[in-house]
């Protein structure tokens, strides 16, 4: 077994697992100092190409971008969401993790629960392809959105959901907006970690989308906290450079290459 994932693992009921998103090297390289787990979203269709959902993002795509982050990653996990489509079955499954893992050198693979696809998952892992699982809110498979896990027979079902997973193979499940009655009965009651997104302080770990955390992709339910407020800081950086090209305090003799290289 992978070590990285050795040490997600001891981290079960012993501290808290950091993860963010990262779609290019430039931010995985400053994650990378401070995540366990850095995570190659399909978020990247809403955050960086503008599209509704998370269902327009191929295979292509996904592997493009994760050998930019691949480049700035030495010490977290890395995990790459495989594509709505791209495993509906065990062979497509299989051919299609495998193209990832060969490509991007990522360290796992994560797939989306219909609450169907546990031989999927036990297939991947048997092929040495290590998977990280996904309950509650699944964009790829829910059309709506929902809180997940309102009363004692929903909580329940997700935790056999959970459980599952967990029999598949499975190294830890992100838990999307779970109650927090639900995130606790879960992260209880099984040996993997959890990983929550809107699913309170109960489970194991956190991941946020890190466009939402840092203020820059306009999206900010209310289980994000903004950390920062990045687009007012490139807005101003722009205003300012705006400003000194239209007067011409930009290039100035300082900035012109003469004979040196740009990078």
């Amino acid at each position: 077994m992978n070590i990285k994932i050795k040490n997600i693992l001891k981290k079960k009921n012993n501290g808290k697992i950091v993860s963010l998103t990262a779609y290019s090297k430039n931010i995985a390289k400053i994650l990378d100092n401070y995540c366990d787990i850095i995570l190659v979203g399909d978020s990247m269709a809403n955050v960086l190409y503008g599209f509704d959902d998370t269902h327009k993002i191929n295979l292509e795509t996904i592997i493009k971008h994760t050998i930019s982050v691949k480049k700035g990653v030495k010490k977290s996990l890395l995990v790459v969401d495989m594509p709505k489509g791209t495993y509906s079955n065990i062979k497509k499954a299989k051919k299609n993790a495998k193209l990832i893992m060969k490509l991007t050198k990522c360290d796992a693979v994560k797939l989306e629960s219909n609450s169907k696809n546990f031989k999927i998952i036990r297939e991947l892992v048997n092929s040495k392809i290590p998977v990280m699982g996904h309950i509650g809110y699944t964009p790829q498979f829910k059309k709506k959105f929902r809180i997940e896990g309102t009363s004692v027979s929903s909580a329940k079902k997700l935790l056999i959901e959970a459980k599952l997973i967990e029999s598949a193979g499975a190294f830890s499940i992100v838990l999307e907006c779970l109650t927090p009655k639900a995130s606790a009965l879960v992260t209880k009651n099984i040996s993997i970690p959890t990983i929550g997104i809107g699913s309170s302080s109960h489970c194991d770990g956190q991941i946020l989308v890190t466009d939402d955390m840092l203020g820059i992709s306009g999206f900010y339910p209310k289980f994000v906290k903004k950390y920062a407020s990045l687009n007012r800081t490139i807005e101003k950086a722009v205003k300012k450079y705006s400003r000194d090209v239209k007067k011409g305090n930009f290039p100035l003799k300082k900035n012109f290459l003469n004979g040196s290289k740009p990078r």
